[in-house]
């Protein structure tokens, strides 16, 4: 079956129109993941921000208790002691301008980069390269600490990133199709409330306007924010 009949499918088989709860919309997206390889379950919101406006910028880290389902990749910038104990920690890559050369290159095989403080200047350097990308470093987000065997723990073990794009909306994965469906539930209130948590002060009227639930070749299941 080719990806847009399998598509056409699923699109067919729910009422793309309706608003489900939560639990609803958990269970229908992974009936929906029909793929023969682990999809993964995303959540989307549109927030009632202006990302224009800096003060407006949803930003930051959440710890997923049931885990993402898939192997992080992470690189590190740091030298001496620091570079020790994040290899010790599992790290993908550790380097400083050699890690930094190696990517001006154009070698990206890591999901997210980390940093120490005094590693920025070299790392500041690859901001064209690596801000398109979301990989750059920052302290809002954890990834520029002193702590990098921690944070290497972190995000190897379910911490997400998650960031406003143009739009307002905030792309965040909760799991894999493969997750039981409390997993997943367990890890969509937990992206929930720490978005509620970080609501900007400057946000007017409905926050929350719209969120969605969808596989990675599925269509998207739309959730009673009323129920949120």
């Amino acid at each position: 079956m080719s990806q847009g009949k399998r598509y056409e499918n699923a699109v067919s088989s729910f009422d793309r129109e309706a608003t489900y709860a939560p639990k609803d919309a958990v269970a229908t997206s992974k009936e929906l993941a029909t793929a023969k390889f682990d999809e993964t379950i995303e959540l989307v919101c549109r927030l009632g921000v202006d990302p224009r406006k800096a003060e407006e910028m949803v930003r930051g880290t959440v710890a997923l208790p049931s885990g993402t389902g898939r192997d992080v990749r992470v690189a590190v910038f740091a030298q001496g002691e620091a570079a020790l104990q994040a290899k010790e920690a599992g790290a993908d890559l550790v380097g400083d301008s050699d890690l930094a050369t190696e990517i001006e290159k154009g070698n990206f095989n890591f999901d997210i980069a980390i940093a120490t403080p005094e590693m920025m200047p070299v790392v500041g350097k690859l901001g064209r390269v690596l801000g398109p990308r979301g990989l750059m470093p920052n302290p809002k987000t954890g990834t520029v600490t002193d702590n990098v065997a921690k944070a290497v723990q972190e995000f190897k073990g379910g911490m997400v990133e998650y960031r406003t794009d143009k739009f307002g909306n905030v792309q965040v994965p909760i799991g894999k199709a493969s997750f039981d469906e409390e997993a997943l539930l367990v890890n969509f209130e937990t992206v929930i409330e720490e978005l509620q948590r970080v609501k900007p002060s400057g946000s007017k009227g409905k926050y929350l306007k719209k969120v969605v639930i969808s596989s990675t070749m599925g269509p998207g299941v739309k959730v009673d924010e009323n129920s949120l």
